[in-house]
């Protein structure tokens, strides 16, 4: 499956009659569309992408001008960066295309991507931009085309997003367990995506211990990981009465991932997609902006779990982890804060 996506084989990698539904991107949001936009490079520092001379050594070129459709290629500008890719639109005879490069990792990033994005397309319910191509590029790195769409002038209706993500998490379930097909990234740390049917040992696992090795391997921090693993080890009752089943997510919510089309329609963006307990979705609320009429709007069409207030900042610890470790020690306070309060109120 993965080497027909590189080669662009799969059939949601073809292009839906592009001339006939042109959506594109307001540059003034595109900032948001560069997987992980927290760290952001100067404009004027900001390769427009790799020049490459002719057709057959520039494979985005390639697939624009034959599958893409289009004859023409009239300009490409830079419309972001941040710490982990660049960003490009392509603007055509045929419109415009999203085209995000990496310089130095390979298809497997955007292989992640592209397939959380297809799956969270196929659920019909919120709007994500379509994936088109993901292969490698010929200097090194990778890239991956998708669907152009303008943003509106704002986030949109925080209730129609709570609406809309509800109705994706109620639709989107999987029959193999808490995982997905490939492992993908958050931000660029690794995120295991190894099927499991058990949650709490797929978030133990795969999510708190694999952050708490990190740190304890690039920091030698053996306080945060000792009492994370105290807390892993005795997390059990957080869980007590919740119903939990296998839910699409797009696995990294935060403001710069939501946007709203032209039509005011919620649009999320850059997932690090798994199947998981629903209420994982909010472990990055604390930079998501999520108001009231969020939370109403998605406990309408997904009820409220018994115990949700006790387990949201154990979903928040997962994002502050992966940030000290992506960011540094800013965010370790954070993540050591809710650790205590865990094992006082567990007494463990």
């Amino acid at each position: 499956m993965v080497a027909a996506l590189i080669e662009g084989t799969l059939p949601f990698l073809r292009p839906p009659a592009l001339h006939q539904s042109r959506r594109h991107f307001a540059g003034r949001h595109l900032l948001r569309r560069v997987r992980r936009s927290r760290c952001c490079v100067p404009a004027s520092k900001r390769p427009l992408i790799f020049f490459l001379a002719a057709l057959s050594d520039d494979p985005i070129r390639e697939w624009i001008l034959t599958e893409g459709k289009a004859t023409e290629i009239r300009g490409i500008s830079s419309i972001g960066g941040g710490c982990i890719n660049f960003a490009n639109r392509y603007d055509t005879d045929g419109g415009s295309f999203f085209v995000k490069t990496n310089r130095s990792i390979g298809p497997s990033m955007f292989e992640g991507e592209a397939l959380g994005l297809n799956a969270m397309y196929a659920t019909k319910t919120i709007r994500v931009p379509q994936p088109f191509k993901v292969g490698a590029l010929p200097t090194g790195g990778s890239f991956i085309i998708m669907e152009y769409i303008e943003f509106g002038s704002s986030r949109g209706d925080q209730s129609v997003l709570g609406k809309k993500l509800a109705e994706m998490h109620k639709a989107g379930k999987s029959d193999k367990g808490f995982g997905f097909d490939v492992d993908n990234t958050i931000g660029s740390t690794p995120q295991i995506n190894t099927w499991s049917s058990d949650w709490i040992e797929f978030f133990s696992e795969h999510r708190l211990g694999y952050q708490l090795n990190l740190a304890l391997k690039q920091y030698g921090d053996s306080s945060i990981y000792e009492k994370g693993q105290r807390l892993i080890k005795s997390m059990g009752p957080l869980f007590d009465g919740a119903v939990i089943e296998p839910c699409l997510l797009h696995g990294d919510l935060w403001s710069g991932n939501i946007s709203s089309d032209k039509t005011g329609e919620p649009v999320i963006l850059d997932p690090a997609c798994f199947y998981g307990h629903n209420e994982a979705e909010f472990g990055m609320s604390w930079c998501a902006g999520f108001g009231g009429s969020f939370y109403s709007s998605y406990f309408e069409v997904m009820p409220k779990q018994q115990g949700f207030e006790k387990r949201r900042d154990l979903y928040m610890l997962y994002h502050y982890l992966n940030h000290y470790n992506l960011f540094g020690s800013g965010y370790r306070s954070s993540a050591m804060s809710i650790i205590d309060d865990y094992l006082r109120i567990l007494k463990a």
